[in-house]
């Protein structure tokens, strides 16, 4: 005869396992989304800092392969297939930022806005939240460029014509092209913090941040952050890349970015869950 205490074991593991095999439901992954965001509103601003700053740091590894890949392949490939292995390179830094749980913009940009919608926090506090993350994310990502631009070149990893491909990619459009597709990226970068939330395992959380992140690389869309470290490198290694270039790049990259996760993520995902 089998052991009562075993079978209630084994049908709560059961239950258990298939809990966890089953999406959550929309309502669960939105608390879990502003009890996540309630996290960051009350960690110390040198924490939350320092968070930001190493994800600036991290999130240039995109550009670090990135820039290996277009060296080792610009001679051999025509410029769509160096494009799609360009593409391939872009997800490597966003995986170290977001299963590493570090701060990333425009990760921030829809999930910090959700307990603000709910009434948890003020507007003031959400502009400091933003500020800080924004802000050790770009000194993080100079910081990096002026390392591989030291010594990219002279390991051999990296040729100086990658550092010009690279921001000329991003600052070759004019502001309302940049504006627009920043919208995208901020929209998908958005919904990646949601489909994260929804899923339950670290492979699945890779696989999302992979498909992602490649899709906005291939399609050549504006990231504010991993832009900046692109754009930033092309400004300090070449005459052909302006001050006013990276400006441009920057102010627009960012607003669209913004525009992207709180409208299309934050606003639209709060309202069809909350508002009846």
């Amino acid at each position: 005869m089998t052991n009562p205490i075993y079978r209630s074991r084994k049908a709560e593991r059961t239950r258990k396992e298939t809990k966890k095999d089953r999406p959550k439901e929309v309502n669960q992954i939105l608390d879990e989304q502003i009890h996540a965001g309630m996290r960051e509103f009350n960690r110390s601003n040198a924490g939350l800092f320092m968070s930001s700053f190493a994800a600036g740091l991290e999130v240039g590894f995109s550009v670090l392969l990135m820039g290996v890949i277009y060296s080792l392949f610009h001679e051999t490939l025509d410029a769509e297939s160096l494009k799609l292995y360009l593409a391939f390179g872009y997800p490597i830094g966003f995986i170290f930022v977001i299963i590493g749980r570090s701060e990333l913009f425009t990760e921030h940009t829809a999930l910090a806005l959700l307990p603000v919608l709910n009434r948890s926090v003020n507007i003031k506090n959400l502009f400091v939240l933003w500020g800080l993350v924004y802000s050790g994310n770009l000194i993080g990502g100079y910081l990096f460029s002026f390392i591989i631009f030291k010594i990219g070149p002279a390991v051999g990893f990296m040729q100086p014509e990658a550092f010009y491909h690279l921001a000329h990619e991003m600052v070759r459009f004019d502001w309302g092209t940049i504006f627009l597709s920043a919208i995208l990226a901020g929209w998908m970068m958005g919904l990646l913090g949601w489909l994260i939330t929804s899923s339950q395992e670290t492979i699945s959380r890779i696989l999302v941040i992979i498909l992602v992140t490649f899709i906005i690389g291939l399609a050549g869309l504006h990231h504010c952050i991993v832009g900046a470290i692109e754009v930033f490198l092309g400004f300090i290694s070449s005459s052909n890349i302006s001050a006013v270039d990276y400006l441009k790049f920057q102010t627009w990259a960012t607003l669209g970015n913004v525009i992207g996760g709180v409208v299309f993520v934050s606003v639209l995902k709060y309202s069809h869950v909350r508002v009846k």
